[in-house]
């Protein structure tokens, strides 16, 4: 094998990584959100990523039988679709349950949890225990081939965009509309936000709704590259929260460094080592960084 075989394999497996990265990245952006803005634990973050692919796919068989014409454009409309989805079951669990649990961390997680079991079996009920697959528009379909050897996949390269739209909304609205000013203010101080007018109730269901809608891009994001199950979701519910925990909980743009340095560091690895051996050396990587900085890559600054 040749120096460019060696050369071209890696970039493929670097560019495999950045697909992982864009999932994780996503999850990881809504789990933000929602744990390191509000300290919220919420276990049922990936049955919400769940939901957004579920979307897709429904888009995909409801187009292909009734509109097999607009199967070249239903994509993007399913994206939105998966956000609203998403948002919506994100408001109303912040309405039926959410809101009776904070500050109760644990009772939060087992609740969660249990909801998170719950939606897998109605999506087992309504859907069914096996894995599908939507299908994708042609133009999703191929790669692209900068130089001989090099074969990038056009999925990939999408999914790279949507995160970067995404990724560039949320800091945007963190830190530039009315919103993001409000969940920045009850982060700060929940008692002095009330004091000045501001509503932190809707704030804090506002935010967990939005944390939920990014989960439901990234479901739709996951559809372009594998199928999707009941529980699916569930699958990259423990390496979003490594992705937070690692970048700083409080830090956007930690979540996306954890993100890249995870999702690069398990995919690289995994071309010369099984699956298993990657993650553990990507686990046992983060553990050490974390032991020596326990705060994460960003740190918040806290006033004292």
């Amino acid at each position: 094998m040749s120096f460019n075989d060696i050369l071209n394999i890696t970039l493929m497996q670097g560019f495999a990584g950045l697909s992982l990265f864009s999932v994780l990245l996503l999850m990881g952006l809504g789990l933000a959100v929602i744990f390191g803005q509000m300290g919220v634990i919420n276990m049922a973050h990936g049955e919400f990523m769940t939901i957004g692919a579920y979307t897709v796919f429904l888009g995909s068989t409801l187009t292909e039988t009734f509109a097999p014409g607009l199967m070249q454009a239903y994509f993007p409309l399913a994206i939105v679709a998966a956000f609203l989805f998403a948002f919506i079951a994100g408001w109303l669990t912040e309405w039926a349950l959410i809101r009776h649990l904070y500050k109760r961390p644990l009772d939060t997680l087992l609740a969660t949890w249990g909801l998170s079991l719950a939606i897998q079996q109605v999506f087992r009920t309504f859907v069914g225990p096996k894995e599908v697959s939507p299908t994708l528009p042609d133009w999703l379909m191929g790669s692209w081939a900068p130089v001989e050897g090099l074969d990038i996949p056009i999925n990939g390269m999408f999914v790279m965009a949507l995160t970067l739209l995404v990724t560039g909304g949320l800091l945007f609205a963190m830190y530039r509309s009315r919103w993001g000013l409000r969940v920045r203010a009850t982060v700060a101080n929940r008692s002095m936000a009330n004091a000045t007018g501001i509503n932190t109730r809707m704030t804090d269901r506002m935010t967990f709704a939005i944390g939920c809608g990014i989960a439901g891009v990234a479901g739709a994001a996951f559809t372009t590259i594998g199928s999707t199950g009941p529980t699916s979701g569930s699958l990259y519910i423990v390496d979003a929260f490594l992705v937070v925990t690692f970048g700083g909980a409080a830090s956007l743009l930690g979540t996306v460094a954890s993100a890249f340095g995870i999702a690069q560091t398990q995919s690289i690895s995994e071309f010369f080592l099984t699956g298993s051996m990657a993650k553990v050396l990507t686990l046992m990587l983060v553990v050490t960084i974390l032991m020596i900085r326990p705060q994460g890559l960003f740190a918040a600054k806290v006033r004292r």
